[in-house]
């Protein structure tokens, strides 16, 4: 019994030095929270690209406009539920981010409506073009809405919390470069 215990406080001791000695430093809450802003954003940044390659490559039919717009809700709707549930960063402007966050998650959500709408009226070539049209004018203006809301996000606090965690998420290099 003496020796089970001594094994198990040497396993205890063992992992609290693995901790102390790390040369990565500990997320705090505001970064993760900032990682899962910037993990959502390039999910639906990815999925947005990919609905639209068909109708880059000249596939330009009623039933690859009525895909597209599927997909681009089925993103929507993923991308404002990811960032619901990051819920508020525990930082002094973290009503504000939230604010802004759910403004984008609305604005989102309004443009998609847009292009379902847009979509839906398509009865002939004619149509098509003019869908397109709205589909690709709308996909500019929902990829202004998430760099604007972005950019917004990483001015926020006068203590630069958020700022600094968006700089320390891995996950946000690329969307601060784009930027």
């Amino acid at each position: 019994m003496k020796r089970a215990l001594s094994v198990a406080a040497l396993l205890v001791v063992g992992v609290l030095a693995a901790g102390c000695g790390s040369d990565e430093p500990e997320a705090s809450s505001t970064t993760d929270w900032a990682a899962g802003v910037c993990t959502a954003i390039t999910t639906w940044t990815d999925s947005i690209k990919s609905a639209a390659d068909p109708i880059k490559s000249g596939d330009i039919s009623e039933d690859s406009l009525q895909s597209a717009a599927d997909d681009v809700k089925s993103a929507t709707d993923t991308l404002e539920s990811d960032l619901e549930g990051l819920g508020r960063p525990d930082t002094e402007a973290g009503q504000q981010a939230k604010d802004t966050v759910d403004q984008l998650s609305s604005d989102l959500s309004t443009e998609t409506d847009t292009i379902k709408s847009a979509v839906e009226d398509v009865s002939g070539l004619s149509d098509i073009a003019a869908a397109v049209a709205t589909v690709g004018t709308t996909l500019a203006t929902m990829q202004t809405q998430v760099t604007s809301a972005y950019t917004s996000l990483t001015q926020l606090d006068a203590a630069d919390e958020l700022k600094t965690a968006f700089q320390e998420a891995s996950s946000c290099q690329e969307l601060s470069s784009a930027s």
